[in-house]
């Protein structure tokens, strides 16, 4: 929900919108936009920052495709069609806008959010927009510092030679000297309805910018490397209101995430599942970081009470029993114990673990979980279930924790540094 600070000049209120553009066609990636990235679409990250920013009215993906329509609709986003006109390759971000804001009168400043900035936190959302909500500005758009010093290109016209173009080679700065340049980074451009349709600019009237860290500065369209932007996104992305450091308990469905969903029958009538021993060390390993690990049967998955009891012998986990509809008796056990959702991490794989996913603190659906589940759960695993799904999860259960701590640890010392 929006801030009360959002007025215009005469002290009314101004409807605030972020959209964020998401065309189904790239050339690099094919549905770059909601390709997974740390488990995440790629789509979701900047969503989760603007809907925790709490200050806009409204939040919107344009978009030319299905799937895009989906991932967009599951993280609570509103859809807007765009038109065949502004979605060719030649199509410029400026034109995709103005259609939106033709086509939506109600919206009186428009931010436009990078869905290739995955490293966008809700406070450089805050921040930014209060300079035009409180401070009386027209356009903001979203810099980051650079120390790089830049030449002239040698072509023919200049007897192939080259010159500087910000700083005297005689008079050669030192960094910890120089201020360094402020360049675009793309995470954001944010303008008002004037600016957009009347003078056809993003950058207008009053600017300002707003600088950001380099750390988070990360454009998928320049890190072309996925595993190099992962890694940066672990450490630098925004998780959520939800501190992980909280998490005490992990449900974790059977069948379908800790098993490939089969049951087999030995020659002697006896009933086997498949279970990875990565899976099940990741299981031990959450239990030693002191988080509690219940396993889920369903009763359609006709796990026989002997099956159930060797499970639980070899994983050394409570095995529970669930019907139709998980949530009914996954609430129960978590008010018997007396946890809050988000303190609750919860591995489902297909419909009726949907509430659960959407629910728990952490959640997560194998890779080749069906899409309902996939889109519900926050982190996607590459794994597929019985191959080191549960494994996966469990690592960014842990990942997640060092980072929280850390994270404490750095405001403790800045905390007792004044």
């Amino acid at each position: 929900m929006a801030s009360d600070m959002e007025v215009g000049k005469n002290g009314e209120k101004r409807h605030v919108a972020a959209l964020i553009l998401a065309r189904g066609g790239s050339k690099g990636i094919p549905l770059k936009n909601i390709k997974m990235l740390a488990g995440v679409p790629l789509l979701g990250w900047v969503l989760r920052a603007a809907a925790d920013a709490n200050m806009f009215d409204s939040i919107w993906v344009s978009t030319d495709h299905e799937d895009i329509v989906k991932v967009s609709l599951a993280f609570g986003a509103k859809v807007h069609p765009r038109s065949p006109e502004v979605s060719r390759d030649s199509s410029s971000s400026l034109e995709a806008i103005q259609e939106f804001a033709r086509l939506h009168p109600e919206v009186d400043v428009v931010c436009n959010i990078q869905a290739t900035s995955p490293c966008l936190h809700p406070f450089h959302v805050k921040e930014a927009l209060e300079k035009i909500t409180l401070e009386g500005y027209d356009s903001v758009f979203s810099v980051v510092r650079r120390h790089q010093f830049r030449w002239r290109e040698a072509k023919k016209d200049t007897d192939g030679v080259t010159a500087p173009l910000n700083m005297n080679p005689n008079k050669r700065p030192r960094r910890q000297d120089w201020d360094g340049e402020l360049c675009e980074n793309g995470s954001f451009y944010f303008a008002s309805r004037d600016l957009i349709l009347n003078h056809g600019v993003l950058q207008g009237g009053k600017m300002g910018y707003y600088e950001m860290l380099p750390e988070y500065s990360v454009d998928i369209d320049v890190d072309i490397d996925w595993p190099v932007a992962e890694q940066r996104v672990l450490r630098f992305g925004y998780f959520g209101k939800d501190k992980p450091e909280v998490v005490q308990l992990m449900f974790c469905h059977v069948s379908g995430c800790l098993t490939d969903g089969q049951t087999a029958l030995s020659a002697s009538g006896d009933e086997m599942v498949h279970m990875n021993t990565r899976d099940i060390m990741g299981i031990r390993i959450l239990k030693r970081e002191g988080v509690e690990v219940v396993l889920l049967v369903s009763n359609e998955d006709d796990m026989s009470e002997v099956l159930s009891d060797k499970l639980s012998t070899r994983t050394g986990c409570e095995v529970k029993h669930v019907g139709g509809e998980t949530l009914l008796d996954v609430e129960k056990w978590r008010e018997e114990k007396k946890l809050d959702w988000k303190e609750v991490a919860f591995m489902g794989f297909d419909e009726p673990d949907v509430e659960c996913l959407k629910l728990a603190g952490l959640s997560a659906a194998p890779g080749d979980a069906p899409a309902v589940a996939v889109n519900a759960a926050r982190y996607a695993c590459r794994a597929r279930g019985g191959q080191g799904a549960v494994r996966e999860f469990a690592e960014h259960i842990l990942l997640l924790k060092r980072k929280a701590k850390c994270q404490m640890e750095r405001d403790r010392i800045n905390r007792e540094s004044f």
